[in-house]
């Protein structure tokens, strides 16, 4: 497999993976100029030469848009390997790019987010496991964060007091979203547009900010809803999902 790094250069006119082809897409544009901002503050998005979900993604630890402490690690926003991709080895390649790369900018390790049990959009913590990576921190509802340590001396990353307990002060269900994640910029709006239909109470909030996402009352931010305060789900939602989700 021969792998690209994606830039501020090439960004227009290589396929980002996770989201169909067309850069007149909401999806594929709202992802691209998220990623356009990031690459000044050291992101890196290396995937497959060829189509498909098939890439890794990450950034400084001090620059993520996660609520965590962990100066000197490198955060990675998204490990995925998915359909004909699996089980030829590409998620050790592109963790090794990753791992590689880190050590060369002196940085302390690498972390992610992850659950005990495989949760949908967080990394599969039996790979995490695997690749010797272990749990230095949890949230309230079962969000963890892992991190692999280059030294025994390096510190352990931690959560910030604000996503230890996820909760809001509002009625009704409330999602925080960003639009790291291509999926948002359609889907966010259907579901808006279905709680109207339905008269059920609904905000959405972007975090377009990264000392927002920092301090965000989720440990994850791509997307996060709450109901009545309570932290629900970081699942996508379509349509039929959310109105799955509010006849329970």
């Amino acid at each position: 497999m021969e792998y690209i790094r994606v830039t501020k250069e090439n960004l227009e006119s290589e396929h980002i993976c996770c989201a169909i082809s067309n850069n007149r897409d909401v999806q594929v544009s709202s992802k691209k100029a998220w990623l356009a901002d990031r690459f000044d503050e050291g992101l890196v998005f290396l995937k497959s030469t060829e189509r498909g979900k098939c890439f890794i993604e990450y950034i400084p630890a001090e620059n993520a848009w996660v609520p965590i402490r962990a100066d000197g690690y490198m955060y990675i926003d998204c490990l995925w390997v998915s359909g004909s991709f699996k089980g030829h080895g590409y998620s050790n390649d592109l963790l090794g790019a990753c791992i590689d790369d880190s050590r060369e900018q002196g940085r302390a390790g690498l972390c992610i987010l992850s659950s005990a049990k495989k949760r949908p959009f967080l990394a599969d913590p039996k790979y995490l496991k695997y690749k010797d990576f272990r749990v230095c921190d949890e949230a309230a509802g079962g969000i963890e964060l892992w991190y692999l340590p280059f030294s025994e001396e390096a510190e352990a990353p931690s959560f910030r007091d604000c996503a230890k307990h996820p909760h809001v002060e509002e009625a009704g269900y409330v999602l925080y979203f960003t639009h790291q994640c291509p999926f948002n910029a359609k889907y966010v709006p259907l579901v808006e547009e279905t709680a109207r239909t339905h008269g059920i109470p609904f905000r959405a909030i972007r975090i377009d900010r990264r000392e927002d996402a920092q301090n965000a009352p989720s440990p994850v931010t791509t997307y996060a809803l709450f109901s009545d305060g309570e932290f629900l789900t970081n699942e996508q939602m379509n349509e039929a999902k959310f109105l799955k989700l509010v006849s329970r």
